[in-house]
C-alpha cells in the first residue's frame, strides 16, 4: 500500500482529480452552504478553518509564519483571489444557479490576457489568441443573453441580472490577485503561502459580513444538515485537498497543463447540478457553454508544445487565420 501511495504517477492522478473533479463540485457545494450560512460568513469559515487546519500542521513541522512581509505578500492575493473573488461567487450563487457561476468563471483566461500587459505583444501576435479572444466573447454573448432571458431564477429580477455582473467581476478580480501574486511571490514555503492567503480571505470575508449585517441573520440553531455538509466539503475538499493539489501540480508540472482544469472545471459543475440539484441548462446555454471552451483552448494553445507533423497539418488554417486577424495586430503598440 505504501508502495502505490509513494508513486509519482499516483500522486499525479490524485492530484489532477482533485483539481478537475473537486473544484467542479465546489460550485454546488456552495449552493447548499447558502441554505444555512450568508455568502460572506459562509467563505470566512471556509477559508479561516482550513487556513488554520495547514497553518498548525507546517508549525508542529517546525515552520514558523513570523516574516511581516510574506504576510503583505499574501494579504493582496487573500484579498482578491480569496475574500473577493470566491466571496463573490457565493453571493452571486444566491440568484443563479451553480452550472451559470461555473460557466461565467471558466472566462477567467480572457481576463487573464487581456490584463497580463506584459505579455501583450506575445498573446496579440498570435492569431489563434485573437481569434480564440473572439470566439469566447461571441459564446459569452450567446450564453449570458440565454440565461438572463430563461434561467431558472428569474424570479429574482434584477437581482439576477446583477448577480450575472458580480460574477464576471469576480473573475477579474481572480485574475488581478493571481497577477500580483505571480509577479511578487513570497519566500515562504508553497504550503504556508497557501496558509496565509486562506487566513488572510477568512478574517477578511468576516469583515465583509460584518459590514453587511450578515451576522444579525445568522441563526445557528436552524442551520440545516445539508448546509454544515456543503460548509465541510468545502473545507476539506475545496480548499485544502484541491488547493494544495493546484499549487503542488504547478511545481511539478507546466503551467499550460495544469490550467486545464478551467476546460473540466464547467462541464463538471453542470453535470453534477444536473444530476445532484436538478439544474438544467438549455440548449443555447449548451452551445454557449462548448464555444467558450473552445475559445478558451485556442488562447491557450500557444502554452502547448506541438509536433511538426500537427503544425503542417495546421498550416493552411493558420494562414487563413493570419490573414484575418493581421490587420488588428497594431493594437499591441499601445
Amino acid at each position: 500500500m505504501n508502495s502505490i501511495i509513494n508513486n509519482f504517477k499516483f500522486r499525479l492522478i490524485l492530484a489532477f482529480a482533485g483539481i478537475y473533479i473537486i473544484w467542479g463540485t465546489t460550485y454546488l457545494a456552495i449552493t447548499y452552504g447558502l441554505k444555512g450560512f450568508p455568502p460572506f460568513i459562509l467563505s470566512g469559515l471556509r477559508f479561516l478553518i482550513a487556513g488554520s487546519i495547514i497553518l498548525g500542521w507546517l508549525c508542529a513541522r517546525g515552520e514558523k509564519p513570523n516574516s511581516l512581509t510574506n504576510w503583505y505578500k499574501n494579504f493582496i492575493p487573500g484579498l482578491f483571489i480569496l475574500a473577493a473573488g470566491v466571496g463573490l461567487v457565493a453571493w452571486g450563487e444566491q440568484y443563479v444557479t451553480s452550472t451559470e457561476a461555473a460557466i461565467i468563471m471558466a472566462t477567467e483566461p480572457f481576463w487573464f490576457i487581456l490584463l497580463d500587459r506584459k505579455n501583450w505583444s506575445k498573446y496579440f501576435s498570435s492569431p489563434l489568441v485573437v481569434s480564440g479572444l473572439l470566439i469566447g466573447i461571441g459564446g459569452l454573448l450567446l450564453f449570458v443573453k440565454d440565461s438572463l432571458f430563461n434561467g431558472a431564477h428569474n424570479n429574482y429580477g434584477g437581482l439576477r441580472f446583477t448577480a450575472i455582473g458580480v460574477l464576471f467581476i469576480s473573475s477579474v478580480i481572480w485574475v488581478v490577485g493571481s497577477l500580483f501574486s505571480k509577479n511578487r511571490a513570497s519566500s515562504h514555503s508553497i504550503f504556508m503561502n497557501v496558509a496565509q492567503q486562506l487566513i488572510v480571505g477568512g478574517i477578511l470575508s468576516f469583515g465583509i459580513a460584518t459590514a453587511a449585517g450578515e451576522w444579525t441573520t445568522l441563526q445557528w440553531t436552524a442551520i440545516p444538515t445539508k448546509a454544515w455538509g456543503g460548509l465541510l466539503y468545502l473545507i476539506i475538499f475545496g480548499s485544502i485537498a484541491a488547493y494544495l493539489s493546484f499549487i503542488w501540480l504547478l511545481s511539478v508540472r507546466p503551467p499550460a497543463l495544469v490550467s486545464t482544469h478551467t476546460y473540466v472545471n464547467p462541464v463538471v459543475a453542470v453535470l453534477f447540478g444536473w444530476l445532484i440539484a436538478n439544474e438544467k441548462i438549455s440548449a443555447t446555454q449548451s452551445w454557449g457553454l462548448a464555444i467558450i471552451l473552445f475559445g478558451v483552448i485556442l488562447t491557450n494553445s500557444t502554452s502547448y508544445s506541438v509536433s511538426k507533423r500537427t503544425k503542417v497539418r495546421f498550416r493552411p488554417i493558420l494562414r487563413v487565420l493570419n490573414r484575418v486577424f493581421s490587420p488588428y495586430r497594431h493594437i499591441t503598440h499601445y
